[in-house]
């Protein structure tokens, strides 16, 4: 059996150079990659968001273009998403989920990809951001990142994710060395539950299906992370599904080079109607 993909070969991962690069802000972080097929489209997309633990120490959008390259091989276009982190000006708790919701709602002045067919990808801890990207029609209008019409999306990819901040604190907080207060702000008396707005597990249901995919070896987001999820999610009415990995860690479900992309890549496709 092969082991486990490491850190430092997640870091190793590049992909080819995206077709196009389009700022949303003016911070260095706020930015976009767009990988398109051959053709003429319009294609279906995915988005995808990368994980770092919300921080600079641990890669970030370059990871991702190993499955951005495959995708578009596959006459998938991909809209590969880079946002502030707690750790960069500006990020944190609310920048980071503005960011990614700008980044998210500026797919729709991009004509050459067909928004009835779109997923959201996200890793680790862009596991967490993809599935509040795509839950964020429930968000109470009082949040920051409140619009009053985003971008809809109907299915999300986590991979590795960790998106109940509430219940996954402890494992958030052993994986990443990441506080509440880093990713969700600090409670006020106008916003006394910091996690209303910013953990998809309060935001149930969302009227989504997500599927959760997990290494069997995984001991950032081990697979016991989405089976509650999963369960958490069903219970309050969302489909919702949680997929184990056989004998791959955190690293190897991003990597198009790993043994378990194909069946990664499987659920991307079915999740576009792809089949």
């Amino acid at each position: 059996m092969t082991a486990p993909m490491t850190l430092q070969d997640y870091l190793a991962l590049a992909g080819p150079a995206p077709d196009l690069r389009i700022a949303y802000g003016d911070a260095p972080s706020q930015f976009v990659e767009l990988f398109l097929p051959p053709g003429e489209g319009p294609f279906p997309v995915a988005v995808l968001i990368h994980g770092g633990c919300w921080t600079v120490q641990y890669g970030g959008i370059a990871q991702m273009g190993s499955m951005a390259g495959a995708l578009a091989a596959q006459g998938i276009a991909v809209w590969n998403i880079e946002y502030r982190r707690h750790d960069e000006e500006g990020g944190g708790y609310p920048g980071t989920y503005r960011d990614v919701a700008a980044a998210v709602d500026l797919l729709r002045s991009e004509p050459r990809v067909d928004l009835q067919r779109i997923v959201i990808v996200g890793h680790s801890a862009g596991g967490h951001l993809a599935q509040w990207a795509a839950s964020r029609h429930r968000l109470p209008r009082w949040s920051p990142a409140w619009t009053d019409d985003p971008l809809p999306i109907p299915s999300v990819i986590s991979l590795g994710g960790l998106a109940d901040l509430r219940n996954q604190a402890a494992l958030i907080r052993s994986s990443c060395e990441r506080e509440t207060a880093q990713l969700a702000g600090v409670p006020s008396a106008a916003r006394p539950d910091v996690f209303a707005d910013t953990s998809p597990a309060e935001m149930l249901p969302a009227g989504i299906r997500t599927v959760l995919i997990h290494g069997e070896r995984d001991t950032v987001s081990p697979p016991s992370v989405g089976e509650a999820y999963a369960h958490r999610a069903r219970a309050a009415g969302d489909a919702a599904e949680t997929i184990v990995l056989p004998g791959t860690g955190h690293y190897d479900e991003v990597a198009a080079c790993s043994p378990c992309w194909p069946l990664v890549e499987g659920q991307i496709r079915i999740a576009l109607g792809l089949g």
